[in-house]
């Protein structure tokens, strides 16, 4: 048969099969006309070299497996010298993998310091070498949001705010100062409620990314800072993000991000229970759903809910503001 059909039969290219013939691993007769002739066996090679090449051995190592075959075994692996190329295939693997675990965990190492250099918390370890290897990439991962990320509905949770007086609630902020939400003062305050920002080096709640709506906050929060002085030349007066996570935890995600608004803490969700803001329960913890509500004058002037996609959501705030009566 001609190389055309080798190639065909054995599910290899043309340019292929001259490389393996070039190495000699095959050898086709010649027709009167000087035109290669393969045969069966040809194709069995080449079928061979094809399986031995995606399991990583390298083409100029095959022989051994060939000639396996040659000597009348079923199978090319039949051999010693077969084995043997197995093993050492297998050994630089092992050195390869090796290789890259070391390089990860510098890498990890290198985004830990880059994360908390700005930071009162330190640094979390790399994971030991009796650690999976791949068990500590989601939680280093919060800048990006999955494709697959599930959207948030809107169940109406929300349709009784605008308009509400705000509650005489005072809170903490990461500034070390107190606010009280009935006396913010005159002008327009954009205020994001999020579930629960993560940190490097500390694991999520199990399933957060399958909860609609509770990934992102991190991206959320960015979103803000870069957008920060744009809100507040549309018109808003001050910006605030609130979560349940105390104080201490929220400055350690304002200083690692370069937040330049504050953060304010309300851990017995006082706000939810005087304004009945929708919350959702997951490893034990009870968080708020995210929102955003635009406060003027002591009073929810509008409300964003759902927040979908939440790495978007500042730039959508902007556009309301720009649009918004002033």
């Amino acid at each position: 048969m001609r190389i055309g059909e080798l190639a065909r039969r054995a599910g290899v290219t043309t340019k292929a099969a001259r490389y393996y013939e070039s190495l000699g691993l095959l050898t086709p007769g010649r027709l009167a006309n000087g035109y290669r002739d393969y045969d069966e066996h040809d194709v069995r090679l080449a079928r061979e070299i094809r399986a031995l090449s995606g399991l990583g051995i390298p083409v100029e190592r095959t022989r051994p497996f060939l000639d396996c075959l040659a000597v009348g075994h079923r199978h090319a692996d039949d051999c010693p010298a077969s084995l043997a190329g197995y093993r050492q295939a297998i050994d630089e693997l092992s050195q390869r993998i090796a290789g890259l675990t070391a390089r990860r965990t510098a890498l990890i190492a290198q985004l830990q310091e880059a994360a908390h250099r700005n930071s009162r918390v330190s640094p979390v370890p790399p994971a030991d070498e009796g650690a999976h290897p791949m068990s500590d990439v989601p939680m280093n991962d919060y800048l990006s949001l999955p494709a697959d990320l599930p959207v948030p509905e809107d169940d109406g949770a929300t349709a009784h705010l605008p308009g509400t007086k705000l509650p005489p609630l005072e809170l903490r902020t990461t500034g070390d100062t107190t606010v009280r939400l009935d006396a913010l003062g005159p002008g327009r305050t954009v205020l994001y409620v999020y579930p629960l920002t993560g940190r490097p080096g500390t694991d999520l709640p199990e399933g957060w990314d399958t909860i609609p709506g509770a990934r992102g906050c991190t991206p959320e929060a960015c979103g803000f800072r870069d957008h920060y002085q744009e809100l507040l030349d549309a018109g808003a007066v001050r910006v605030f993000g609130l979560s349940s996570q105390d104080t201490d935890y929220q400055r350690e995600v304002v200083e690692r991000l370069h937040l330049p608004f504050d953060m304010l803490s309300d851990p017995t969700r006082s706000l939810a229970r005087a304004l009945d803001l929708p919350t959702f329960e997951v490893s034990g913890l009870t968080l708020y759903k995210r929102l955003t509500l635009l406060l003027r004058d002591g009073v929810i002037e509008h409300v964003f809910y759902p927040v979908f996609p939440p790495n978007e959501h500042a730039a959508q705030v902007l556009t309301w503001l720009r649009d918004a009566p002033h």
